[in-house]
């Protein structure tokens, strides 16, 4: 498969104390993969918690531009109002930005971006594991507590909410019970969860990690599949409810009546974040360490250590076939969140001290009030 080479972007803090010099990120694709984007009118935000950073992937012409950002430990995504609002979960806090266009047309080089995602809030709620995350109804933020066995949202009073959480998980505790992970929303509302195990002490779903996997409705509290292998990113999309069997390197989708999982694709990495456009998936690949956590389950006996891949393959869902791959050579090993965002060549500013403290955004009734000297063209 021809390759091209990624060049990779980065606004480093001069000021932040380092023990070791991170290893470079490096990328290849395939030729088709920016002018699929181009075609989408997106690029693809990706976390990896591993090398902790939000990875932005943008068409550049001939190739692909991977510009990164650096956070804590990212994993959930989340996306709102069209793409305008921005969740990143992190260590022990939710971060949320918000898309400044005015802010956009300033950068440099002049023309270039479409976007410019600046940090509104950030809420601490204490290192609760935040798995996969998503707005509902009336723009709250959901999120899987993957540390406390629960579904959570956000309050100003608390650390994290407990919403839900499977029956068979009898108190909260911080102890990481069943490996709760994935979250499908279905008409703004929770509907579907995958956790790696039907346990009930702390970390019980290791010890069968390789098929004690499942997925559950939330409404019934009814688990639809079992005997999944470390089973993440459940949605619901086409009429159809898909999830990754990580642990198998597959994506496919499981009838909620007869509860069968049905394989679409095989993929050379542990599946893990998932979108769709149109036909096409696009799906997170993580190369799986020889760890205790990664050990004996169906993708190592599969494929040996070198055929593992790390980046993100679109799949064609008519044909199951992989058609166009972006491969992470070196500085990443582990993917968890994909998200396509409905913007061409978007920025975001998380460390940049000097553009944040000069940028101000108010509502667009009160422009009138501020000098033109300063005021922007047009409502931000």
């Amino acid at each position: 498969m021809a390759t091209q080479s990624t060049p990779a972007s980065s606004t480093p803090d001069p000021g932040r104390p380092r023990t070791e010099e991170p290893t470079p990120l490096r990328a290849a694709h395939t030729p088709n993969f920016p002018s699929l984007l181009r075609r989408l009118s997106a690029s693809l935000l990706v976390t990896t918690y591993q090398a902790g950073k939000l990875v932005m992937v943008r068409d550049e012409g001939d190739h692909l531009n991977t510009h990164f950002r650096t956070f804590k430990a990212p994993m959930g995504l989340a996306l709102a109002d069209g793409g305008a609002k921005l969740a990143i979960g992190t260590t022990i806090q939710v971060w949320e930005f918000r898309d400044v266009p005015n802010v956009a047309r300033r950068l440099e080089p002049a023309g270039t971006f479409d976007a410019c995602y600046l940090p509104r809030s950030s809420h601490v709620t204490g290192n609760v594991l935040i798995h996969e995350m998503a707005y509902g109804v009336g723009g709250q933020l959901w999120f899987v507590n993957t540390r406390f066995s629960c579904l959570a949202t956000l309050d100003p009073d608390s650390s994290f909410v407990p919403r839900w959480r499977p029956p068979f998980v009898t108190e909260l505790e911080p102890s990481d019970r069943c490996h709760l992970n994935g979250l499908a929303m279905v008409d703004g509302k929770p509907k579907y969860v995958t956790a790696l195990g039907k346990t009930n002490e702390m970390g019980g779903w290791r010890a069968n990690k390789a098929r004690g996997g499942l997925l559950m409705d939330v409404e019934s509290s009814e688990i639809l599949c079992q005997g999944l292998s470390m089973p993440h990113s459940p949605r619901w999309y086409g009429g159809r409810l898909w999830v990754c069997e990580s642990g198998s390197g597959t994506l496919g989708y499981v009838d909620p009546n007869t509860g069968r999982y049905e394989a679409v694709a095989a993929v050379p990495g542990f599946t893990r974040g998932l979108d769709f456009a149109g036909d096409l998936a696009f799906v997170g690949l993580s190369q799986v360490r020889e760890s205790a956590v990664f050990s004996g389950i169906p993708i190592t006996e599969r494929l040996a250590p070198e055929e593992r891949t790390c980046g993100v393959c679109v799949v064609d869902l008519r044909r199951g076939e992989t058609v166009a791959l972006l491969k992470f050579e070196s500085g990443v090993q582990e993917i968890f969140a994909v998200a396509l965002l409905p913007r061409r060549f978007p920025e975001l500013i998380n460390d940049d001290e000097k553009l944040l403290e000069s940028s101000f955004v108010v509502p667009t009734e009160c422009l009138g009030e501020v000098a033109a000297t300063v005021r922007a063209a047009g409502p931000a």
